[in-house]
């Protein structure tokens, strides 16, 4: 990575302390962890129904945050419920008040860059329309084979519609990461736009956010990043790195529940160059003249189609405020940590089963969540769930994806997942399932 691109270098020393590497497949070890994690205590602010379910899917969904079922009740009860239409007052600039909290505690960003609302792909379509239109004279846009299928589908469909050539750039080593030489081979004065993921969400490898950007910039291409696997764990920093356009969600990491409002970022160089496809009224410049004719308001609210959740909106507002009270080193630091102590449990338990890692070994190269690969990871992740008690997720063709996520997931947790995932397919009992009870994996 170069220098100051994402996060610091965490040296052996800072994760191991005196302890030697082999000590890492003690439990004691992880109660050791547990012990001087000063992040410990905000695990107690989460909802856990079965302590002892091992739960490594935080890069999915992650858990709810107490204070959020009290934050919608009080919601419904006491604005809604008592306020009627005239709470509207209040509510009508939460997706700019909530989404510059995600953006200055998530990305770096400073007020008036941020709105939290609609959905990530709803966002994504926006931005990058936005952008290829903004290059006319261009006919290329460029993502790679192993971006999140959504992206992939909606540049598909912009392409289609504008009659643009589609380029997916393909990692020939099976990375799955984008470097930057791969990406200025692909570069020229025909390429309108650029789309990568932050993390990749399959293998886990974390881009170099600075200098892709630069890359792309200088070829007088725009670049769309979705930051829906970093935002929360990865300490991002927008405004240093030049990004002008981003995306992501808030239900991962950002532990703000299913469906809650994603977010969109338009730097403030780029908020009055740009035309949004959907043409809301929220983005009307005289908004309640409910005049004749689109009059786009030329700064951030000018990218808002129409009225956000506000149930959502306070969902996503509870659980960021966590993030911020942590800080986001601290999260980064724990996530570094806690991906390192899988790696070697890994090594230690499941690499002499069949299984290898995909994730880069780097703690700078990865961000919350490590992939691993075993010929039978399908039967594997369900078994885990019907048998052992933990819960990761399956990814085609042969991936099974294990996170940490910082604010809610102890080292414990983490051993005593490893170890019985271990157990489950030393003794073979993953093969009892011969077919999937669920379409969601």
């Amino acid at each position: 990575m170069s220098e100051g691109s994402n996060f610091l270098v965490f040296p052996p020393e800072f994760i191991y302390g005196e302890r030697m590497p082999n000590d890492l497949t003690s439990r004691s070890y992880a109660e050791e962890l547990d012990a001087k994690d000063p992040l410990s205590a905000f695990r107690g602010e989460f909802v856990i129904s079965d302590p002892q379910l091992s739960y490594l899917d935080g890069n999915s969904l992650g858990r709810m945050p107490k204070a959020t079922a009290k934050v919608v009740e009080d919601y419904l009860r006491d604005e809604w419920g008592a306020k009627l239409v005239t709470g509207w007052s209040d509510w009508i600039d939460e997706a700019q008040t909530v989404g510059d909290l995600v953006g200055r505690t998530t990305f770096g960003a400073s007020a008036g860059q941020t709105l939290c609302v609609d959905t990530t792909s709803v966002n994504f379509y926006q931005l990058c329309s936005a952008a290829v239109d903004a290059k006319p004279n261009r006919k290329t846009v460029i993502t790679d084979t192993a971006n999140f299928p959504t992206d992939r589908y909606i540049l598909e469909g912009i392409c289609k519609q504008r009659g643009l050539n589609l380029v997916l750039i393909n990692d020939d080593e099976g990375e799955e990461y984008v470097s930057p030489e791969m990406l200025s081979a692909a570069l020229n004065d025909d390429v309108a736009l650029v789309s990568l993921s932050v993390i990749q969400y399959r293998s886990g490898v974390l881009h170099d956010v600075a200098k892709l950007t630069q890359l792309a910039r200088d070829a007088g291409a725009l670049f769309v990043w979705d930051a829906s696997h970093a935002v929360g764990v990865v300490p991002m920093q927008f405004e240093r790195d030049r990004v002008d356009l981003a995306v992501g969600c808030t239900y991962k990491y950002c532990n703000s529940g299913p469906g809650s409002p994603a977010w969109l970022y338009v730097s403030k160089t780029m908020q009055s160059e740009l035309q949004v496809p959907i043409q809301g009224w929220f983005a009307q410049r005289d908004q309640f003249a409910m005049g004749q004719g689109f009059d786009r308001s030329q700064d951030m609210r000018g990218f808002q189609i129409a009225s956000p959740s506000i149930i959502g909106m306070r969902c996503v507002e509870t659980a960021i405020s966590m993030i911020e009270r942590a800080g986001l080193s601290a999260i980064a630091k724990k996530a570094a940590i806690g991906t390192d102590l899988m790696i070697a449990l890994h090594d230690a338990w499941l690499a002499p089963l069949g299984f290898s890692v995909v994730t880069p070994r780097d703690a700078n190269r990865r961000g919350g969540h490590i992939s691993v690969r075993h010929e039978h990871a399908r039967q594997i992740s369900e078994a885990m769930r019907i048998f052992a008690n933990v819960i990761g997720d399956y990814r085609q063709p042969d991936c099974i994806r294990l996170a940490v996520s910082p604010l809610a997931t102890s080292y414990v947790e983490v051993f005593d997942g490893f170890a019985r995932i271990r157990d489950l397919v030393s003794s073979k009992k993953y093969l009892e399932i011969t077919e999937t009870s669920s379409r969601v994996t």
